[in-house]
């Protein structure tokens, strides 16, 4: 006898109904004779399911969705290219698809020869992560940012351009500088450093950059770091106007415009200038809190490449419009 509509029914009953409906593709009715149900009772359970969070339904948009997308950010902010990711269920599958389009393009640009510098922050390292087949090529990965601790060494510029060398058969430059000093007199001592001024000098003549862009809220990285307060991060952004930081380095507004906060000069690593000036800078980042601070890396006119979600970009789109 089948549970009346209202009863309760047990989470592992439509589980095993969900799987067998949307995953293994069995029809409504083959579901109903397995389990001993009705036809109408197994679509209602299904009803339940999604209701339940059991099951969640992810829209899937047709390639030329994300290629109009594509050509309306080319063709507003000047971008040799726009490479859109599917908007996924998860921050983890979203980050692995957008490296996947931005690790394809890399591949594309890497030559016998080619310098690649590369930031910090989960996205870039989803890049490195990135399993495919690549060419192997005797290509160089510079750090574009100095070192941060243990807790932060998976994503962390050196460990990346390590991983990049490796998966392309190619050398690492390490930055050897902290990328965060409390005091802007240390970082200039750093910056005369004859050492860490080469690798800089090299940094700066890459082909490639590939670099993040952070949406700075008081629940930041670079908080969680312990970089900056949470405090001087939301004076920056109610008093200055900040929406975010490119490489981690450079704070800006809505407009692209760069910001004198507290928090300048404590960074050590690739400033916006220095992004200007080489050839093809990514801009990666897949968390659909960045939209904002993507127009204003967008308008800071060092981005050539932007790789995000559909999310990202349709909300990046409509945000230009609204502030001109």
């Amino acid at each position: 006898m089948e549970h009346p509509d209202n009863s309760p029914v047990d989470s592992e009953l439509l589980t095993e109904i969900s799987v067998s409906y949307y995953q293994d593709g069995d029809t409504q009715e083959e579901i109903a004779k397995k389990f001993g149900l009705s036809r109408v009772k197994v679509g209602r359970l299904l009803k339940r399911a999604r209701e339940e969070g059991i099951v969640e339904i992810t829209v899937k948009y047709h390639p030329v969705f994300s290629a109009k997308l594509e050509k309306q950010l080319v063709e507003r902010f000047g971008l040799k290219r726009a490479l859109i990711a599917l908007d996924q269920p998860d921050d983890e599958s979203q980050r692995a698809q957008v490296a996947s389009l931005a690790s394809n393009y890399l591949s594309s640009l890497i030559r016998e020869g080619t310098v690649v510098t590369a930031g910090q922050g989960r996205n870039v390292a989803a890049v490195a992560q990135h399993v495919g087949v690549v060419p192997q090529k005797k290509c160089t990965f510079i750090s574009g940012i100095g070192g941060i601790h243990d807790a932060g060494s998976a994503i962390n510029a050196d460990h990346i351009c390590r991983q990049l060398a490796k998966k392309y058969g190619g050398g690492s430059e390490t930055l050897y500088a902290p990328a965060y000093v409390d005091d802007p007199l240390i970082k200039l001592a750093f910056m005369r450093n004859a050492t860490v001024k080469g690798t800089f000098e090299r940094a700066r003549k890459a082909d490639v950059a590939l670099v993040g862009v952070g949406d700075l809220n008081e629940k930041s990285h670079l908080v969680k770091l312990g970089w900056f307060k949470p405090q001087e991060i939301i004076e920056a952004k109610i008093t200055r106007g900040v929406v975010g930081d490119v490489g981690g380095y450079d704070f800006i507004n809505a407009r692209g415009e760069l910001v004198d906060t507290t928090m300048n000069g404590r960074v050590i690593g690739l400033s916006l200038t220095d992004l200007r000036r080489i050839p093809t800078v990514i801009a990666i980042a897949s968390e659909d809190s960045k939209a904002l601070a993507l127009l204003g890396a967008l308008r800071s006119g060092a981005i050539d490449v932007l790789a995000t979600s559909v999310a990202n970009a349709t909300s990046i789109l409509n945000l230009d419009k609204q502030m001109p």
